[in-house]
């Protein structure tokens, strides 16, 4: 046989205890939603992008791209680089020459 709990609460009003009730919640909502951030979508940038913000030529791109210091994709006949992606390796070289 089930035993059923029963919870009973003293000195508050059912509609007291409902509005307590959506008060923390909205209370912890606004709590979330004050320290939420969206998540972006990458951010892809072309092969001329990529040289003109690193300040070298394409071939030194290409170059790069072979020895893995960079990690293209490629999206059907185009090459595109994760901007992200591209902070991380800057930061990678950098400590590198260090």
């Amino acid at each position: 046989m089930e035993q059923s709990k029963i919870t009973q609460v003293f000195g508050i009003t059912p509609t007291e205890l409902k509005e307590d009730i959506i008060n923390d919640v909205r209370a912890e909502l606004n709590v979330i939603a004050q320290n939420f951030q969206p998540i972006k979508p990458a951010e892809y940038l072309t092969r001329q992008e990529v040289a003109t913000i690193l300040k070298v030529s394409l071939v030194t791109l290409t170059d790069w791209n072979k020895k893995g210091i960079l990690k293209p994709y490629r999206l059907g006949n185009l090459i595109r680089y994760k901007q992200a992606e591209l902070e991380e390796a800057l930061i990678s070289i950098n400590s590198k020459n260090h």
